[in-house]
């Protein structure tokens, strides 16, 4: 079983055009089931969040019939606008010093054996919530110390210091997505640096972590960009990568593009290990925390 808490980003453009019929390799199942109302029982009785609703991932029927959850911290309002989000942008208030411990007792009421912890972005702080995360990953060993640990983080804004407080709590997998290819950026991530992103995965590697990255198509990015970008992952020697489809949470955010086929995310997947990435998780549904516990098992043996 695994849980995990998700870092938003979050924009909100008008799209151009109406978005297109999905494909059938699209379609998933409406969410419900006996795994699927615990969890959603379990989410509201310890007042957390999780990016599985937020961000409204595709995935929520399947992960939460199987127990499995992805919860934010730092609360549910980023401070970032990106194109493709649908969590909530705006300005926090105030920090909740209790959700370390929810969401590990949340962990030990599921008795998960992997945690992913990601969060919203909260650029207004000083170390832009690292804290919160170093306290949740020793809560969870705290309680529960046979459950491997996942942070899905933001970039700090390049902070090294902010990096450094996580990393010191020793996560079994350190996550940062780049989302996208680094000419899309000033669209898709216009208060990203894409630079910035890779640094922050060489710095988490040179530190001794597992490191994993994931980026998504449909934004209009070639497959000749989308390998220079798996390249420019390996050359920042991650350990796994993740590449899903982009499906437009509302009309308010970045159309998609194309509907990518099935068979390029195999391509793509075949191209990675072949460059010497250990790992990587390629198709329309998959999302950085879908199925982390096995990715995981696979980069750290």
């Amino acid at each position: 079983m695994s849980i995990a808490i998700k870092t938003p980003h979050n924009q909100c453009q008008p799209a151009s055009a109406p978005a297109a019929r999905r494909p059938a390799w699209l379609k998933v199942k409406v969410p419900g089931g006996l795994g699927y109302n615990e969890i959603k029982s379990l989410v509201n009785r310890h007042h957390l969040h999780t990016v599985c609703e937020e961000a409204r991932c595709p995935n929520i029927a399947e992960c939460w019939s199987r127990r499995t959850a992805t919860f934010m911290i730092l609360g549910d309002v980023c401070t970032r606008s990106c194109g493709f989000c649908a969590v909530k942008t705006g300005r926090p208030i105030g920090l909740d010093f209790d959700e370390a411990r929810r969401v590990a007792e949340a962990a030990v009421r599921l008795n998960l054996r992997h945690a992913v912890i990601t969060s919203v972005n909260r650029d207004e702080l000083p170390d832009g919530g690292a804290g919160i995360f170093a306290a949740t990953v020793r809560e969870i060993r705290r309680r529960l110390p046979s459950c491997r640990v996942e942070v899905l983080i933001p970039d700090f804004k390049g902070d090294e210091a902010a990096l450094h407080t996580v990393i010191a709590a020793k996560p079994d997998v350190l996550n940062h997505n780049t989302e996208t290819i680094a000419r899309l950026y000033p669209t898709v991530r216009p208060q990203a640096d894409y630079r910035q992103s890779l640094t922050l995965l060489e710095r988490a590697k040179a530190a001794g972590m597992v490191t994993k990255s994931g980026f998504m198509l449909g934004l209009g990015e070639t497959l000749d960009e989308a390998k220079d970008l798996l390249r420019d992952l390996h050359t920042a020697k991650i350990d796994i990568a993740t590449i899903g489809q982009y499906l437009q949470p509302t009309q308010m955010h970045l159309q998609v593009e194309r509907f990518v086929h099935p068979e390029e995310f195999g391509e793509l997947a075949e191209f990675g290990r072949a460059i010497g990435l250990r790992h990587v998780e390629s198709g329309p549904l998959v999302r950085s925390s879908y199925h982390a516990d096995t990715q995981a098992e696979g980069a750290i043996g």
